[in-house]
């Protein structure tokens, strides 16, 4: 069996890193050809492109071009090679970058970018007909029926855990055999906690999760349970489920990591140790399991598990997005562009922690959603630089301290 050729977008990122990894430990089956990132850590990119030997690499601030090609001679040499051993791959730098290498001739294309950035690599994998890998998350969400409509049946894998266990969980019935999807969230570090408390929440406590090991940006979204609420709007794209069939459960543990109920009255559900490896090795083997991804729940080991509803006054950012999902059309796009703006200025100590979804739901409450026979890429752009430009304006940010 030929390995499958993959390229790795975000490859630096939190998603990339663990793939490249598993990738390392799996060379049969898999062969990566490209690598993209954003550009802050050439000396990462330059290590996994050499350690893999791909053919083009891509970054998205072209002004890192040369760092890159000094970090590849960098790279080589604290390899040990000799002059004319090794070819350093080709460079592609812009915006657009990412997008090319997502329509490079390959069996799968993993999109780990972070954003709405992502949108257009999405798209370009799906119009080159390359099976995608997906876990940014947004790029379908802002996306919505542009990205469902250019996919093929079962071109789209999610990487998600939440949403690669209720793909597994449906093996087990038919579609019109579903009744709900039940998506499990931890609750995040302030879980139980009053708003009173948290009205001088850190960046540092904002990224203590409890289970899982994340990216700042998806951490600090799932501390106020953001994560949750895309993931809602793009579990009723994937599946294509009613949003008033699809229901957020928190479970502490973590252990299952979402259910789908059935017309029977059965529920299924899918267990594992909280990692994002066994979702990612899914996605790139898909539909095959790849052995030994990682370690099984230990049910010898006593456990308790708990569950129980979201509390809206508490996190109401899960009912804001099922009603941005219900709005459909650009409500999604200012909901994403909103939050994102909003978490930046967080991280940067300009905006509260309690003051995230505050703003958001003013952006998404402000925003008139127009009539569209056929939503486009340009609606959805336009929508989602409103939306930041809306969001710096509440929180008084300019647009030179934002950038």
């Amino acid at each position: 069996m030929n390995p499958r050729s993959v390229v790795i977008l975000g490859s630096t990122g939190s998603i990339g890193t663990q793939a490249l990894e598993l990738i390392g430990r799996n060379r049969d089956r898999f062969h990566v050809v490209a690598l993209s990132a954003g550009g802050d850590n050439v000396a990462l990119l330059a290590e996994q492109a050499l350690e893999f030997g791909v053919q083009v690499v891509a970054v998205a601030k072209a002004t890192v071009a040369q760092d890159l090609q000094l970090a590849f001679y960098a790279e080589a040499q604290r390899k040990g090679y000799a002059q004319g051993e090794f070819r350093i791959p080709k460079i592609l730098t812009g915006p657009d970058a990412a997008g090319e290498l997502a329509a490079m001739p390959c069996d799968v294309v993993l999109n780990g970018v972070n954003g709405s950035v992502g949108l257009h690599a999405t798209l370009s994998a799906l119009e080159a007909g390359n099976t995608l890998a997906l876990a940014n998350k947004e790029s379908l969400v802002i996306g919505g029926p542009i990205v469902t409509r250019l996919a093929k049946p079962g071109q789209i894998v999610p990487v998600d855990s939440e949403h690669s266990a209720i793909a597994q969980c449906l093996r087990g019935g038919s579609p019109d055999e579903v009744r709900k999807l039940l998506l499990t969230a931890s609750g995040g570090p302030f879980l139980g906690r009053p708003r009173s408390e948290l009205e001088n929440v850190t960046v540092e406590q904002a990224l203590d999760h409890p289970n899982f090991a994340m990216g700042p940006v998806v951490t600090i979204n799932s501390a106020t349970l953001v994560n949750k609420g895309l993931e809602l709007i793009e579990a009723h794209l994937l599946f294509g489920i009613p949003m008033d069939r699809i229901d957020v459960v928190i479970h502490r543990q973590q252990a299952i990591h979402s259910m789908v109920e059935f017309v029977d009255g059965s529920t299924m559900a899918q267990i594992g140790v909280p990692t994002m490896t066994v979702p990612i090795a899914l996605a790139l083997g898909w539909p095959d399991r790849i052995p030994d991804a990682t370690r099984p729940w230990d049910f010898a080991e006593a456990s308790t598990w708990t569950f129980q509803p979201v509390d809206d006054a508490e996190f109401p950012s899960v009912q804001l997005a099922r009603e941005a999902g219900a709005r459909g059309g650009t409500a999604p796009a200012v909901f994403n562009a909103a939050n994102e703006v909003c978490v930046q200025a967080f991280r940067d100590g300009r905006l509260p922690f309690v003051a995230i979804v505050d703003t958001v739901a003013r952006v998404v409450t402000d925003h008139d959603v127009p009539s569209y026979e056929e939503l486009s890429v340009d609606d959805v752009l336009a929508a989602d630089a409103w939306a930041r430009t809306r969001a710096r304006e509440i929180t008084g940010v300019r647009e030179s301290q934002q950038a």
